[in-house]
């Protein structure tokens, strides 16, 4: 019997990349809110599934799906989960995108034992554990197995895969034929535990001969085009794709749309790199416009890039205002798209 055999008989077989629908709560109606996911979370058989719920309980409107924060961010002042799932909550925000990768949160030797600690620790805040942004690049990464059934356990349909890098005097071609037999690997594994690896694009910087494999966003295109999006897809970083291509981000953009199934969000200026929400290209881009027309229902993966606080004054409070700043405006671009 296969590995990912093996890994299915445990899970059970069900349909990936299916998140249900959510609409944005009031901010008065936020309690109420959080004590529906409370008890709608353990039951849910995917993470969109209890947000989604709630917004439709509490009869919101508009384009409004659930926000994670990459919690790469809480590494910075040493949060432990309980600290994290209260800083969550307090921001206001719908959950966390947990790094469990090594160097990560949780690196994944320990998956099994500290995500359900998170999740539960998470769930008690009335948040959840939304995604995973993992360093897997082949059924053979260390520990890749655990980290998902783990995740699929905890209602999680969502994880980042880990990258590929272009080396110099390697040929591309090369380098591609290494990430289609991954990937295609991946795919039946991810098939049989029902869950989708999705991968970001980047831009490249100023060393474009190390670049990360699908920086070119048409380069992208071929990683992921004869593969089905339910098994692997594609996390669309808007801001690195503003910076790799510039106005044409929105061609490359239509070409990949059927592969499209997370979509990463970070302010970005050209010339000036990631800029607090608000202050950038992105909420003039009419992205969400773009997202809520292909019906987009996966949460988004808040990205706080930019230097949130002046070094020496990174604490707690200054994290959760950069954190509730960055979550009002982003508000504001969703009920742009929705209304």
């Amino acid at each position: 019997m296969s590995q990912t055999s093996q890994m299915s008989q445990s899970l059970g077989q069900e349909s990936a990349c299916a998140p249900g629908s959510t609409l944005e709560a009031r901010p008065s109606m936020l309690a109420t809110r959080r004590r529906f996911i409370g008890t709608v979370v353990p039951a849910a058989a995917g993470f969109g599934l209890a947000a989604g719920a709630a917004g439709r309980a509490l009869g919101g409107a508009g384009f409004a799906p659930p926000i994670a924060v990459f919690s790469k961010l809480y590494q910075e002042l040493k949060l432990d989960f309980e600290q994290s799932a209260a800083v969550t909550a307090e921001a206001g925000l719908d959950g966390v995108d947990c790094a469990v990768r090594s160097g990560g949160e949780i690196e994944p030797e320990r998956a099994g034992e500290q995500m359900p600690r998170y999740a539960e620790a998470l769930r008690r805040r009335g948040v959840g554990m939304l995604l995973l942004t993992t360093g897997i690049v082949g059924v053979s990464s260390a520990h890749a197995g655990e980290v998902l059934r783990t995740g699929k356990g905890l209602g999680i349909r969502y994880y980042r895969l880990g990258y590929w890098s272009h080396r110099p005097g390697r040929p591309a071609e090369e380098l591609l034929a290494e990430i289609h037999s991954s990937l295609k690997d991946l795919a039946e594994m991810n098939k049989e535990l029902g869950v989708c690896g999705v991968y970001q694009n980047h831009s490249a910087g100023k060393d474009r001969s190390r670049r990360n494999a699908g920086c070119d966003l048409a380069e992208l295109y071929e990683m992921v085009k004869d593969l089905a999006p339910e098994q692997v897809g594609v996390a669309f970083d808007l801001g690195h794709a503003l910076l790799e291509h510039g106005e044409r981000w929105r061609e490359h953009f239509e070409r990949l749309k059927p592969h499209i199934r997370v979509a990463y969000v970070k302010d970005v200026q050209r010339g000036s790199g990631f800029v607090p929400f608000g202050q950038g290209e992105f909420g003039r881009a009419g992205f969400f416009q773009l997202l809520a027309r292909m019906n987009y229902r996966a949460p988004l993966s808040m990205h706080i890039e930019y230097e949130w606080a002046p070094p020496g004054k990174k604490t707690r409070q200054a994290l959760v205002q950069a954190l509730k700043e960055s979550r009002r405006v982003l508000g504001q671009w969703l009920a742009e798209a929705g209304g």
